[in-house]
């Protein structure tokens, strides 16, 4: 039996990068899909991808900063396959400047696609899972969101409130068998990522990459399969847990 076998799961933020890879990994897992992401030209070239290797996979436009898309991709899942057993929260966005030049507008945009999107995702899925009998969530934050780190301190705020969000929820829905998690990226090769160090002064790059004691960056389905393995069966006894996914930047 695969990891994700049968689960009806909902990936949001999958038009790339680490969404992009989890829809991957996690269909070839058994996992009967809907993905949703604002660039819907993406995600329905990889619905379509993925159809085409046999897979159970729709496609639909989700912004996070707007609840109905949300809750409409929520009831697609349980439309297509009766129920919704898993949810991997990972729309994101970022920007890069030192922390005296951010602007307001940046500052809210980015707190609320990384942060209040979260929480707008959250309650439709643990609405919909408290009606079906449960079910496992797991968010994306980052190491930014267990550390400071140069130039990105509306994303950092932002994702500490994840881990914070992560943590309310475990502890209010555990005994309705609901589990929360969040995975705590490292420095890892998506476009939005590698797209921010292009126009980044050479020493700030360098920073990132000697941030791992493995002296790399991660690749996106390095990220996808820990995010898997705490959407699945195998971690049953974990919630309310934050995953470091980093090369040993946080705990080396």
């Amino acid at each position: 039996m695969s990891l994700l076998d049968g689960k009806s799961t909902l990936i949001i933020g999958a038009s790339q990068g680490i969404g992009a890879a989890a829809a991957r990994h996690f269909a070839a897992e058994g996992a009967r899909l809907v993905i949703g992401a604002r660039n819907v030209e993406a995600i329905e070239a990889l619905r379509d991808e993925l159809r085409g290797q046999g897979h159970e996979i729709d496609a639909i436009r989700v912004d996070v900063t707007e609840r109905p898309t949300v809750d409409a991709a929520v009831q697609r899942a349980r439309d297509l396959y009766g129920r919704l057993d898993a949810a991997f929260n990972n729309a994101g966005a970022n920007a890069l400047s030192p922390f005296h030049e951010y602007d307001e507008k940046t500052y809210d945009h980015l707190l609320d696609v990384n942060l209040k999107g979260v929480f707008l995702a959250m309650q439709s899925e643990i609405r919909a899972m408290l009606a079906d009998g449960g079910g496992a969530i797991v968010n994306t934050s980052s190491v930014g969101g267990l550390v400071g780190n140069y130039g990105l301190a509306p994303y950092i705020a932002a994702k500490h409130g994840v881990i914070g969000l992560t943590k309310a929820a475990a502890f209010e829905y555990g005994q309705q068998n609901i589990r929360v998690n969040v995975i705590a990226p490292g420095a890892t090769a998506t476009e939005m990522f590698l797209g921010g160090m292009a126009h980044a002064p050479a020493e700030l790059a360098a920073k990132f990459n000697a941030f791992s004691p493995m002296n790399r960056i991660g690749r996106p389905l390095e990220i996808a399969t820990a995010a898997a393995w705490l959407l699945s069966d195998q971690a049953t006894y974990v919630t309310g847990a934050t995953l470091p996914v980093d090369g040993g930047a946080v705990g080396a």
